[in-house]
């Protein structure tokens, strides 16, 4: 019977939270210009009363916070902590979080959280420097950790033995490797260079405001190339370099036609139901254009300039304005 009566009471409790969650919003959102003793007095406050509150209630409150031109940075980091459905209208839309926290989230959260980072109306050269570089920290595809205590734990055999397991090795990953080639799943990216969530998401985002600089370092990052490479390539009006490069690194084709289309504009004119960048993507090997990036990679190692002796840059920006067309690159490559 006490048990019953702890269920009617838990739901009348919960909803008093919600309220008192609520009211604390709303008696915040009321400050228009709070002190740095009341900005400590809410984050003090924010943090318990949140998390008893409701899964409902902790979503309104976060998008009420959202339109706060003024939150406590720790609060913020409380926030863009939570799981990406709580957090996304907070990270996306939220003009009170500084660098730092944003760099902090990015770092710490996962890709779901740098996703809505990169969604926002406006980015620092500081945080995109640093959802660009998220990678590098990543775990390279494809290798656990699991599987190390079982390599150490294996037993030593004699040299006679470990050379026919090698030679039985071989032979097994031949017969992979011909098994492969015969049914090649274009999808299985296993030990090729690959786009990341995130580069994926900034080289969109900079080919819908044609930045054509930012595009260039994020697919540099990419290909660990020097930029010079991929400047080289968008020089190209054609846009067949740049779309054998995006066929590489596995771009997904709509994200691919779609910034093909912005930086070559007679790339978007329809033929039929698909427009030219569609024909062009769509008549690239895969495999072709891998062996094409990997030559002009090797070829850049051998002759870009070291980065601890760059060579000056002009004044101006090197791709002009976020609006200018690629046509203005031409002039660029013959300096």
């Amino acid at each position: 019977m006490r048990d019953r009566f702890r269920d009617l009471e838990e739901p009348a409790t919960v909803r008093k939270k919600d309220v008192v969650l609520m009211a604390t919003i709303t008696s915040f959102e009321g400050m228009n210009h709070p002190s740095k003793s009341e900005l400590r007095q809410f984050a003090e406050l924010f943090t318990p009363v949140f998390q008893a509150s409701s899964e409902e209630a902790k979503r309104q409150a976060v998008a009420a916070l959202s339109q706060c031109p003024t939150v406590p940075q720790a609060v913020a980091l409380f926030i863009g902590c939570q799981p990406i459905a709580i957090a996304a209208p907070f990270l996306t839309s939220s003009q009170a979080i500084d660098d730092d926290t944003l760099i902090t989230i990015a770092r710490t959260q996962g890709a779901a959280h740098a996703r809505a980072i990169v969604r926002r109306p406006s980015l620092s050269p500081k945080v995109i420097d640093a959802l660009v570089g998220l990678h590098q920290a990543e775990p390279d595809r494809g290798i656990t950790t699991a599987d190390s205590p079982a390599r150490e734990a294996t037993p030593k055999t004699d040299p006679l033995e470990s050379e026919r397991l090698s030679r039985e090795e071989a032979l097994r990953q031949q017969i992979k490797q011909a098994a492969r080639h015969l049914a090649r799943d274009d999808q299985d990216r296993l030990g090729l260079r690959s786009l990341s969530e995130t580069q994926e998401a900034l080289l969109v985002r900079f080919a819908r405001e044609r930045d054509a600089l930012q595009f260039a370092t994020t697919l540099a990052d990419a290909l660990s190339s020097s930029r010079w490479l991929t400047e080289r390539i968008m020089i190209d009006t054609s846009g067949q370099q740049l779309a054998v490069t995006l066929v590489s690194l596995g771009m997904g084709l709509a994200d691919a036609v779609y910034s093909l289309e912005r930086f070559y504009p007679h790339l978007a004119e329809r033929h039929g139901s698909v427009s030219r960048a569609w024909l062009v993507l769509d008549g690239i090997d895969t495999e072709e254009s891998q062996a094409r990036v990997d030559a002009w990679r090797r070829a850049d190692s051998y002759t870009y300039l070291p980065q601890d002796n760059p060579a000056p840059r002009p004044a101006e920006p090197l791709f002009g304005a976020k609006s200018g067309t690629i046509r203005e690159l031409r002039v660029v490559g013959r300096r």
